[in-house]
């Protein structure tokens, strides 16, 4: 599984740079904001936690349709699935997580520089950076499933957006009110937070089997 995991961070830097494309693509959504709305600093504050949700999100999609492409082009997919269903299972959870650590964890990384261009504040700039860690994990693991069904197409990658981003919304929603609730008084951030984390553990858990068995699916 470590030789898996080092494969696939190898493969995603080698095919384009995954870690900084997703980076860059996150600094041009985040960066636009401020045009379109105008030099209003307190607005641009209080809409920061969403705004740097929802880059991350959009960026988190970057290489998705490519997470079981380079096993298909090479004929190593066919090996795979013919593992036996733990193996494949622990494989595909293997695979997601490295998709996340070429993806998703440097926009975690990068969320204070973005949050200092949206005027936000220490505490804020941290709870976002906090629900990303535990949200953005989520992303990759049902992106495997998008993943999984469009194996087989040539052009999967708009097919793989369309399936995960209704999946995706719930992260969303408490990640943001996670990211809020962290410098609103009233509103308490445990609550949130612990939802957001315990659907990441429930995709963690479901993805990869509903990858796995869509792989299975695909190769019949």
């Amino acid at each position: 599984m470590m030789a898996l995991l080092k494969r696939d961070l190898a493969i995603a830097t080698r095919s384009g740079g995954a870690a900084m494309l997703g980076v860059l693509f996150f600094l041009a959504v985040v960066a636009v904001i401020p045009f379109g709305i105008g030099p209003d600093l307190n607005l641009l504050a209080r809409i920061g936690p969403a705004i740097l949700w929802i880059g991350a999100l959009l960026a988190s999609l970057l290489g998705l349709d490519r997470l079981f492409q380079a096993d298909r082009e090479d004929g190593s997919l066919d090996m795979l699935v013919m593992q036996d269903w733990f193996a494949l299972v622990a494989t595909v959870f293997v695979k997601s997580f490295a998709h996340w650590l070429a993806t998703g964890l440097p926009l975690v990384l990068a969320a204070p520089l973005l949050g200092l261009l949206m005027n936000m504040s220490a505490l804020s700039t941290g709870a976002v950076m906090l629900t990303l860690l535990a949200g953005t994990p989520a992303i990759s693991f049902i992106g495997a499933v998008g993943a999984a069904i469009a194996v087989a197409l040539p052009r999967g990658g708009l097919l793989v957006s369309i399936l995960v981003l209704p999946l995706a919304i719930p992260i969303l929603i408490f990640g943001v009110s996670a990211s809020y609730a962290a410098v609103t008084d009233p509103d308490p951030f445990l609550p949130p937070f612990m939802i957001l984390s315990a659907i990441a553990l429930f995709f963690a858990a479901l993805g990869p089997v509903a990858a796995a068995a869509a792989l299975k699916g695909a190769s019949d």
